[in-house]
């Protein structure tokens, strides 16, 4: 198991908008770090180690912070919950992050990365992938990066659907219906139908 990557911050008294905007000066982000009891603490954290790390974690990836209260350090679990961003700057506003235990389950989207040339596409078809991300379970620390489906095996009319798809040991996917991931389409039905709605 590779070691978590890990991201320092401090607790924050203040809380309010005007002390918020003054912690962005300094090149801080204001957070939240929520526990799995309903607690929450308020942090600052420094942008540039923020963007970083959600830029290579996204949502769904475990990662340990590390907040210093009352003298002591304390190593916490934890997932990205949401990050703001400015819409005008693109820079980080503000950021929630949730405790997690990792021995418990939780569910997270992690995103379908397709690989191979499915043979439908040589016989003329076309590739639709219908979800770029599944919703599945597991322990934390078993969260795959991504989601790699080998579609060459799909013919013409074929879709691959939830069902099938192969998950790391540990991890399921969470549905309530067999959905289609993936399929290939044949190419002349998507045309009839494009000349139908010009109809």
């Amino acid at each position: 198991m590779a070691e978590l990557m890990t991201l320092s911050v401090r607790p924050r008294a203040e809380k309010g908008k005007c002390p918020c905007r003054r912690i962005r000066t300094q090149n801080l982000v204001p957070g939240i770090y929520y526990n799995q009891q309903g607690q929450n603490i308020a942090v600052q954290v420094e942008m540039l180690p923020l963007t970083k790390l959600h830029a290579k974690l996204g949502s769904s990836r475990v990662f340990n912070i590390e907040v210093e209260q009352d003298g002591k350090v304390e190593t916490l679990p934890a997932l990205f919950k949401s990050v703001q961003y400015d819409p005008i700057k693109s820079l980080p506003i503000h950021v929630d992050f949730y405790g997690v235990d990792l021995d418990r389950d939780i569910k997270v989207d992690v995103r379908v990365v397709v690989e191979g040339k499915a043979k439908g596409i040589i016989m003329g078809g076309q590739l639709e992938v219908f979800r770029d991300s599944l919703e599945v379970i597991c322990k934390p620390l078993d969260v795959p990066e991504k989601i790699v489906i080998d579609v060459t095996d799909l013919d013409i009319g074929v879709n691959l659907h939830v069902g099938e798809v192969k998950l790391p040991q540990g991890v399921r996917a969470v549905f309530d219906e067999n959905f289609s991931v993936v399929g290939v389409i044949a190419v002349e039905a998507e045309e009839v139908k494009a000349e139908d709605v010009k109809k």
